[in-house]
């Protein structure tokens, strides 16, 4: 069954004579009056969400949290190459909810389907449909979504640009649309260790003040093994510890923290990405930066680059012993003029701390004499 919308916005997309109620008139958060009166839209060219990405590689995704499922369309894959839904199950198995309790505790298997561009085992070179089924929707749970937006959560933005959004658990805003990104991301890590040996790693550097020094994981040699021997992900046993204890610490208060990922990419080929507009390091902010709650983004030195002079931040050539010319030093990230290098890729992501959260918060009238209602921050 399609997850369900509301067609009643209440902020900055009121159709043309529509009546409503006293309460949606002078509902406000504390932080946050919000009077609505009636009045006439302005005729706008709204276009679709951006669901796709990617040129020879394009991945579309599709689904919302609480409709019938997720997944993801993937073009451009080669053919021959052995593909089947254990491949793609690994990685689902990571992202999935409720594996621990500092993640959300939401049930889902999470298993997956392949519908097309798989046969005997491998790759056709057509279309790829992942499918994924929601096993644990709870559409009550959002019931008074429909009249109070949620702090910090793209309810309102929606309603503004579309004058219509799926209610229940955020729709496309929700964490389960990167079920297809994850599903897509294990075909093309399968192509590129297939083609190049490529690998790509990820994991948690740091949790709210509890950050890891810079050198304490060696990119060269860290291993998926070292990553997931903890409920965190981070590889340095000491760091992973203080880092559930911050989230512990929080998460009895029923509140959350943020922090940033760290992912490697090790033998990655020479020459890709393309000067100016298609450079490589910008092609990764925009795949990474349309994550749920991203908000920030730096490759190699990254800002601390800003504290260094030219003479301190440049990496000089020299040739291995292979014959290979390498970089003693590695600031510039794996990438010089938005093309790579042969260097090991890095880059670090921030996320912002979770908007769904246990504490209340409280929307008031206009006259703020009286609590008009309490809405809780709920969430996919």
């Amino acid at each position: 069954m399609a997850s369900s919308i509301t067609s009643k916005p209440f902020l900055g997309a009121t159709k043309p004579n529509s009546s409503l109620s006293s309460d949606l008139q002078r509902l406000s958060f504390a932080s946050l009056h919000i009077s609505i009166k009636p009045r006439t839209l302005k005729k706008l060219q709204i276009e679709a969400a951006g669901s796709t990405f990617g040129n020879y590689f394009r991945v579309t995704t599709f689904g919302e949290s609480h409709g019938g499922g997720v997944g993801c369309i993937v073009d451009g894959c080669p053919p021959r190459i052995p593909l089947s839904e254990a491949d793609l199950q690994v990685d689902l198995d990571r992202r999935r909810p409720g594996q621990s309790r500092i993640t959300t505790p939401r049930k889902e298997t999470d298993t997956c389907r392949l519908y097309s561009g798989v046969s005997e085992g491998v790759t056709t070179g057509t279309p790829i449909h992942v499918f994924v089924p929601n096993t644990d929707q709870r559409g009550h749970d959002y019931k008074e979504m429909s009249i109070a937006y949620r702090p910090s959560h793209a309810d309102a933005t929606y309603d503004m640009k579309y004058g219509v959004r799926a209610v229940q658990g955020g729709g496309r805003s929700s964490a389960r649309e990167t079920i297809g990104r994850v599903a897509s991301g294990a075909i093309a890590k399968k192509i590129l260790k297939h083609f190049s040996g490529t690998e790509v790693l990820a994991y948690v550097s740091q949790v709210h003040q509890v950050v890891l020094p810079d050198g304490s994981v060696y990119h060269d040699t860290v291993t998926l093994d070292q990553i997931e021997s903890n409920i965190v992900r981070c590889p340095h046993p000491e760091y992973a510890e203080k880092m559930i204890a911050a989230i512990d610490a929080v998460r009895t208060r029923g509140d959350s923290i943020g922090g940033v990922v760290t992912c490697i990419v090790r033998n990655a080929p020479r020459g890709l990405g393309s000067p100016v507009f298609d450079k490589l390091e910008a092609e990764l902010a925009k795949a990474v930066m349309s994550l749920p709650a991203t908000k920030g983004f730096e490759f190699g030195s990254g800002f601390a680059g800003t504290f260094l002079t030219g003479s301190e931040h440049n990496d000089e050539f020299f040739t291995d012993e292979h014959g290979t010319i390498r970089t003693r030093t590695n600031r510039s990230g794996g990438i010089q003029g938005g093309i790579s290098n042969g260097e090991i890729i890095n880059m670090r992501v921030a996320f912002k701390p979770t908007a769904t959260i246990s504490v209340k918060k409280a929307a008031y009238s206009d006259s703020r004499k009286e609590r008009d209602r309490t809405v809780s921050s709920r969430s996919s």
